[in-house]
C-alpha cells in the first residue's frame, strides 16, 4: 500500500524565517517541531513553531518532488503561496486531519 505525504511550511513568531519540510505523518512532525524534539534542528534554532501552509499528496514521492520544487522558489513566491490560503499567518496545526 502506498503512503501519502505532505509538504509544509513552518515559520517563527515574527514570520521572518521560513522552513519547508515533507512528512508522511504531518501531525507528528509538526508536534516534534513545536516541542523541539530535535534541539539541534533548524526549526529549533530559529523557533519555527507555527505551521502556516501545507499540501497533501497521494504519494510521499510526489510530496518530496514538491518540497524540492518549493525550496528552489524565491522567498517572494513562497510568501504569495502562503498568502493564498493563510494571509493572517495563523497556526494551522489544529486543522491537520489524521490520515
Amino acid at each position: 500500500m502506498q503512503r501519502g505525504g505532505c509538504v509544509y511550511i513552518m515559520t517563527n513568531k515574527t514570520n521572518s524565517v521560513l522552513y519547508i519540510g515533507v512528512s508522511s505523518n504531518l501531525k507528528l512532525r509538526v508536534f516534534q517541531h513545536k516541542n523541539h524534539v530535535f534541539p539541534d534542528s533548524f526549526t529549533a534554532k530559529y523557533n519555527c513553531h507555527k505551521l502556516v501552509f501545507f499540501e497533501s499528496y497521494f504519494s510521499i514521492e510526489e510530496a518530496i518532488r514538491r518540497e524540492k520544487n518549493l525550496k528552489n522558489w524565491k522567498r517572494e513566491w513562497k510568501e504569495e503561496l502562503i498568502n493564498t490560503v493563510n494571509p493572517e499567518r495563523k497556526d494551522l496545526f489544529d486543522e491537520i486531519e489524521d490520515w
